[in-house]
């Protein structure tokens, strides 16, 4: 036999249960550098710099269309 609960679980406990379940934008902020939007803690893709420092050098995209 499967699993079977106890108690009814009533809308109000399900829905505080569930509460934490929604899904949340992200925290977006400008580039100091290139004043794109970018996530917080993250590396810029456009720029690719991260707190001050390069991290990596960004291609530029026009050749990437090239490659294709």
């Amino acid at each position: 036999m499967g699993a079977v609960p106890k108690q009814r679980v009533t809308q109000a406990k399900q829905g505080m249960r569930r509460q934490h379940h929604a899904v949340k934008m992200p925290q977006l902020m400008t580039c100091p550098r290139c004043r794109e939007l970018k996530v917080t803690h993250e590396v810029c893709p456009n720029c690719g710099t991260y707190n001050g420092h390069q991290v990596f050098e960004v291609e530029d995209k026009s050749q990437r269309r090239g490659r294709r």
